[in-house]
């Protein structure tokens, strides 16, 4: 577990100290294939001898989550690159190459549709009955996602996540209240189906039952679960990877093919930008307001109605370092289904190479205004990289 002075691989493999102000958070977006550049990301942490003690993640993010907090840390490297190689999607190996090439992943595309990703989904049948036929809130999907949870088994180990060896936070949406539910390792038990309610994106993927309670994807509601360590209680000093596979900003479109990938990418993103900024004004308040306890004489402070107003102030210092996927050139709408083997290959290694970059620059260890409750490092996205 990643304490206050860790050490981190420096460019010439040489080790050198970093220090890291407060617990390390890993805080995880839905987006299907994209979540490759998050393994990547991991990797580099990893590498650095940085281990989260803390993830949250919703649809991809909480499967790529509980595979980190669902093994020790010998293990999660080994278990990330199973899990994303056993979703790889390749071509009939009789398609000439010619062929393929000049249809580029359009195919692989295709093929995921309808075929599904053997490992993770395949058609529900059901679902050819139409999309007015009774079925049931379980059955009401056009894939199953039981290969999935036969894959997670292999991969994980629900009782290592619930010895809270690394605190997991997996998000959820109650279909029936519309309310975003965070399942906390901390406060409950985890269980398969936590995680596969939070990648219950619908109506690709079918809810699924907790309790007394359906769920779908958290991501629904919102993509970036970033609220679940910036209002935790007790707040705690805290260095956050926040890693964004949608990019919110963009250029103008031009095509409609074009209006419907942009449009993708600012709902996904999840308003992400202003969340922060108004995550920053709270905790600025938060740090008035203790200052402006700490300015009045003792005897006031000891008024149980000043010990109540001034409870709402706080000191804790929040470092949010944002990484952006700034995905493939070429990449399209469908970018979130793309499991070709070269792509998840691409953004897994644009995740680790954006990640050692923040590394060396280390923002967090720079003065910064004490009143200040959330420092933001980063938010740009790194250069796209090439499809090969």
């Amino acid at each position: 577990m990643a304490g206050i002075n860790s050490h981190a691989v420096g460019p010439e493999g040489g080790a050198r100290a970093l220090v890291l102000p407060g617990q390390v958070v890993l805080v995880l977006q839905g987006g299907g294939a994209l979540g490759a550049y998050q393994a990547g990301v991991y990797e580099a942490l990893h590498e650095a001898g940085i281990e989260p003690e803390w993830v949250i993640g919703t649809s991809i993010g909480a499967i790529n989550g509980a595979l980190i907090a669902g093994n020790p840390p010998e293990k999660r490297l080994e278990c990330l690159r199973a899990f994303w190689k056993s979703v790889e999607q390749s071509a009939s190996g009789n398609m000439p190459e010619l062929f393929l090439t000049a249809l580029g992943n359009a195919m692989l595309n295709w093929i995921t549709m309808a075929a599904g990703i053997p490992s993770f989904c395949t058609p529900n049948p059901l679902a050819l009955f139409g999309q007015h036929a009774l079925l049931g809130i379980e059955n009401a999907a056009y894939y199953t996602t039981a290969p999935l949870r036969h894959t997670l088994a292999k991969l994980m180990d629900l009782d290592y996540i619930n010895t809270r060896h690394t605190r997991l936070t997996l998000c959820g949406v109650k279909i029936c209240s519309g309310e975003m539910a965070y399942f906390d390792s901390r406060e409950e038990t985890i269980a398969m189906e936590h995680i596969l309610a939070s990648g219950a994106l619908p109506p690709a993927f079918p809810a699924v039952r907790i309790k007394d309670d359906y769920y779908w994807d958290g991501g629904i509601y919102s993509n970036t679960p970033l609220e679940a360590v910036l209002e935790d209680n007790p707040r705690r000093d805290s260095l956050i990877f926040t890693v964004d596979v949608w990019n919110p900003e963009g250029p103008v479109p031009e095509t409609l093919w074009q209006v419907v990938a942009r449009e993708k990418d600012i709902r996904y993103a999840s308003r992400a930008n202003s969340h922060l900024a108004r995550q920053k004004q709270i905790h600025h308040l938060r740090h008035v307001i203790l200052e402006l306890a700490k300015a009045l004489p003792e005897n006031v402070r000891a008024c149980p109605p000043i010990q109540e107003l001034a409870s709402w102030g706080c000191k804790t210092t929040m470092h949010v370092v944002r990484l952006i996927a700034s995905g493939l050139s070429g990449e399209d709408w469908l970018k979130d289904i793309d499991f070709g083997a070269a792509h998840i290959c691409a953004r897994w290694q644009a995740g680790y190479a954006d990640t050692r970059r923040m590394l060396d620059l280390a923002p967090w260890t720079r003065p910064v205004d004490p009143i200040e409750g959330v420092v933001i490092h980063g938010g740009v996205a790194g250069a796209a990289a090439a499809l090969p």
